[in-house]
């Protein structure tokens, strides 16, 4: 049996998160890495879009309370949509943890580690939302289908 390198698997957010998530930043743009020599030569970074799909990828960071070893307590979710992904709002009103559940989620093994390899995982999502709210992994599967993002809110 072989799989081939990129083979992206659909699994639901409750399997890869099964105590929940969090987000604990901002919804960023994943950028194109750009080199010194080429900053100097006036290349500017693009973001970057996801190979199978088109789409422009954003990041966030997610902690993840089920994780039994620390450098697992923290993952980045690229989630691709065409427009920047609006996080679901804060638990606590000051406090920057916001719990999620994201649709549409994928994972592809990687090899990872500077000096130390190990298996890691790539997560991709097409969409989250609050814990609770009435969108689901179907739905999302039927909007990426369609070509659209699966966020259910989008930054104006």
């Amino acid at each position: 049996m072989t799989v081939q390198r990129g083979t992206r698997f659909g699994i639901e957010h409750d399997v890869v998160f099964p105590a929940g998530a969090a987000i604990v930043g901002p919804v960023t743009p994943d950028m194109e890495y750009v080199s010194n020599e080429d900053k100097a030569r006036g290349k500017q970074a693009k973001q970057k879009m996801d190979e199978q799909t088109g789409l422009p990828q954003w990041k966030v960071t997610v902690t993840d309370p089920s994780a039994e070893k620390d450098r697992d307590k923290s993952a980045t979710v690229t989630l691709l949509d065409r427009v920047q992904p609006v996080p679901p709002p804060a638990a606590m009103q000051g406090f920057d943890f916001r719990p999620v559940v994201f649709d549409g989620l994928t994972v592809e093994a990687r090899v990872m580690g500077e000096k130390f390899k190990y298996q890691g995982w790539v997560l991709r999502a097409t969409g989250m939302r609050e814990p609770g709210s009435g969108a689901g992994s179907k739905q999302a599967a039927a909007k990426t289908q369609a070509g659209q993002g699966a966020s259910g809110q989008k930054a104006a």
